[in-house]
């Protein structure tokens, strides 16, 4: 039965060494009598001490701390991925600790304070090309990109199969008969808008149409710019029969324009998003989107990260999931 209250003073004291000597056979780092060692592990056994994993993996160099570093700790996207990753982590030993950097100053600062002290063994990084923060990333170490992909080969990765999503969403339109789809991206700098994009061009490819410009605009991830991005459309005189957002919070955003227009959803225009938020099948009308899983990417990251840090010879992975497509009453056939 373990003690919780018991130190390694009571256990030398116990054993009649001092507590040097039961740190050394705790950590097995340098050569004990053997009798001495016997009576250490004898007075562990009895006292039910159980040493400090914090303590002990310091002892030997090595922290078991990750670091996720997030551009925020609100955003539900981020906050599910980090959920995931801490679970990953605990099951494996480890503990995650989790920060937030606005900006790459910030990050970088981060960044400085934790790997050259050694203080975390990993660092796992959420949006990493949202600014210039992956300019600030340290050389040969253990590294891991969650929900995005890397742009170098430096680093382990676990993102959405953004191309393959793109592609499903428009396709799903298509099907249903619309010809022109209008496009909301997220921010154009971030990978996942450009693959997302480049999914969506490869359904209308795929179909014959063009690509037309005029049904393309840039969001920023939030409500507001799917919501602006469909009065523009409005007060263009060319809207179009559906939208695909790239991301819940954007379609959302377009489905209050519409009603604020006057426009019914499904019968005059069609959207759909992508992550289902846990609000998307409450919506009016509940919306059509693509699943994706954030803890299990949270997840896959530490596992990789884990792997990185103890096995550092091991070849980089890329990890890819697939999305899961979620119909509800936001889409319909052209009337």
């Amino acid at each position: 039965m373990t003690h919780p209250h018991v130190t390694i003073r009571d256990v030398a004291a116990r054993a009649g060494v001092s507590h040097q000597t039961v740190s050394r056979v705790i950590n097995g780092r340098e050569r004990v009598n053997p009798d001495t060692k016997a009576r250490v592990e004898a007075a562990i056994a009895e006292l039910g001490y159980q040493p400090s994993a914090i303590a002990r993996s310091m002892a030997i160099g090595r922290s078991g701390i990750l670091a996720c570093i997030s551009p925020n700790l609100t955003d539900y996207t981020f906050a599910s991925i980090i959920d995931g990753a801490e679970r990953g982590a605990r099951e494996r030993g480890y503990f995650l600790m989790s920060a937030s950097a606005h900006d790459a100053e910030t990050f970088a600062a981060l960044v400085e304070q934790l790997v050259p002290s050694r203080q975390v063994e990993g660092l796992m990084v959420i949006n990493p090309y949202a600014d210039g923060r992956f300019q600030h990333l340290p050389p040969n170490f253990p590294t891991v990109f969650a929900g995005a992909r890397p742009r170098e080969e430096g680093a382990n990765s676990v993102s959405l199969d953004d191309v393959a999503v793109g592609q499903a969403a428009a396709a799903h339109l298509l099907r249903l008969g619309h010809r022109r789809i209008g496009l909301v991206t997220g921010i154009m700098s971030e990978d996942c808008s450009q693959d997302r994009m480049a999914g969506y061009e490869a359904a209308l490819q795929t179909a014959g149409l063009p690509l037309e410009p005029d049904l393309i605009i840039e969001g920023n991830w939030q409500a507001h710019s799917g919501y602006d991005a469909l009065m523009q459309f409005a007060q263009s005189g060319a809207l179009p029969d559906a939208i695909f957002a790239q991301n819940d919070q954007m379609a959302v955003g377009a489905l209050r324009a519409a009603s604020d227009l006057g426009v019914n959803v499904p019968a005059q225009l069609s959207v759909i998003g992508v992550d289902d938020i846990p609000l998307a099948a409450y919506f009016d009308p509940p919306l059509t989107t693509l699943r994706q899983d954030f803890a299990h990417i949270g997840q896959e990251a530490a596992r990789l990260l884990i792997q990185a840090i103890e096995q550092p010879t091991a070849p980089r992975q890329h990890v890819r999931l697939p999305a899961a497509f979620i119909a509800r009453r936001s889409t319909g056939p052209v009337v």
